[in-house]
């Protein structure tokens, strides 16, 4: 049953002898897996303090948007309001009163691990609510907000089979890359 799977998953358990005696199981799972495990709870949990509660099986693409919402308050990135003088700066000079959010990039993480841990707890790829289009387009849109708000903006990068960098007149936006002469 993939609901005994999946609480077998989440207790590290291999109940049911999924595996040989010759394979060992880890002694601890990866960074990513317990980082998906946590995640995972914590939607559950989210959903149960819900008022009525709803079941990780009655969950949709809503229940995921305002989770991510309410994930904007425990964030550390600091998002500048369109008003703010610093407003597209990616350096300000000083503090203001700006909120902290989320950062897109911790955001989409997190979705592509509760993406997968949805369907390894038996949910199936068709309704999986971590899939769904609003989910990609609200990721796509605080991706494009926070960019403009750090005066970066996004651009999809191409993909060239040229190995050389640094040919471009803006190469020097991102303090990442490392430049070679």
């Amino acid at each position: 049953m993939s609901g005994e799977r999946g609480k077998d998953f989440a207790e590290g358990s291999s109940a049911g002898g999924s595996l040989n005696d010759d394979q060992q199981q880890p002694a601890t799972p990866s960074r990513y897996e317990s980082q998906k495990r946590r995640d995972w709870n914590t939607f559950g949990q989210y959903l149960k303090n819900q008022r009525p509660p709803v079941a990780l099986s009655q969950s949709n693409y809503n229940h995921v948007l305002e989770f991510l919402r309410y994930l904007d308050q425990f964030g550390k990135t600091k998002v500048h309001l369109q008003g703010c003088m610093f407003y597209g700066q990616p350096e300000p000079p000083a503090p203001c009163t700006c909120p902290l959010r989320q950062a897109w990039g911790s955001l989409d993480a997190l979705i592509g691990r509760l993406r997968a841990a949805y369907e390894e707890n038996g949910g199936s790829p068709e309704n999986n609510p971590f899939a769904s289009g609003a989910i990609r387009v609200y990721l796509r849109e605080v991706r494009e907000c926070q960019a403009m708000a750090r005066g970066i903006p996004f651009k999809k990068k191409k993909k060239k089979p040229s190995p050389s960098k640094g040919s471009g007149p803006n190469d020097d936006e991102s303090s990442s890359t490392m430049h070679f002469s």
